[in-house]
């Protein structure tokens, strides 16, 4: 496991830390194939019954863009390193919550709609800036997030790009619950612990029964999802909006139609 997805085992629960605070947990190829790995390890060990999953300081400010750049130009899906994780989350059979401190942006904020529990801090910002970078919402968040809380707010989300602060977000529905920081990873591995002691069995059957809908769903749009989000990657407004970033000024869009 690589040094920036630091895993351990407490009271029947896996620990899940994204650990690249300088970053903000920007993601890495080596990061999103740790997160693949961990989550595969806490599948297959049976003295595991839950997984959490948080970050260093903050959650994730979504992929680094300058690996981004690199590491998604590839062709098909299950070619991109984010591939397996996504499929990894996407089909985990155990509970995994998350923990949400600081930044949760791009990535960090759609691969949410794939746990089972979402608890946050006080500080905790949600964003979705996907058309600010001139691409498409991914992980099957063009479904998820209209179906959680309306296609009118999604929307607004979505085209917008702006933050969403925690308390606005329990209220539309996309948190459990809200904690001090300080007291977040203690209370939430509280949560773990109860939740691990628990009839195995029928934890995974529930979680089966309750995403069996929507996983049907994914296998459609995802794809999609991909194939567009893969053509406006390479777009001149994603071009604009990457270079605006590294030059840190306002991208300008006025001479696209």
């Amino acid at each position: 496991m690589t040094d920036q997805i630091i895993t351990k085992i407490e009271n029947r629960f896996l620990h899940i830390i994204l650990n690249k605070p300088e970053k903000k947990n920007a993601l890495t190829k080596n990061m999103y194939r740790g997160l693949a790995n961990a989550i595969e390890k806490g599948e297959n060990d049976k003295n595991i019954r839950v997984m959490l999953v948080y970050g260093k300081e903050n959650f994730s400010a979504g992929n680094d863009l300058k690996d981004f750049q690199d590491i998604d130009n590839f062709n098909r899906p299950e070619e991109r390193p984010t591939y397996n994780f996504m499929q990894n989350l996407m089909h985990a059979k155990k509970p995994i919550i998350a923990a949400v401190s600081g930044y949760a942006i791009g990535i960090g904020t759609t691969m949410l709609f794939h746990f089972d529990l979402i608890y946050a801090s006080q500080d905790a910002k949600l964003q979705l800036p996907f058309t600010n970078l001139g691409l498409v919402p991914e992980f099957g968040s063009s479904f998820n997030l209209p179906a959680l809380i309306g296609k009118f707010r999604a929307m607004e989300l979505f085209l917008f790009g702006d933050f969403c602060t925690a308390e606005e977000a329990y209220k539309m529905g996309m948190i459990n619950k809200i904690f001090n920081k300080e007291e977040l990873i203690e209370e939430v591995s509280a949560i773990a612990k109860k939740l691990s002691e628990k009839p195995p069995a029928a934890m995974r059957s529930t979680k089966e029964l309750v995403k069996k809908y929507y996983k049907g769903k994914m296998e459609k749009i995802m794809p999609e999802e991909f194939a567009e989000f893969a053509r406006r990657q390479m777009s001149p407004e994603a071009q604009e909006a990457f270079s605006a970033f590294f030059e840190r000024r306002k991208p300008d869009f006025s001479k696209f139609e």
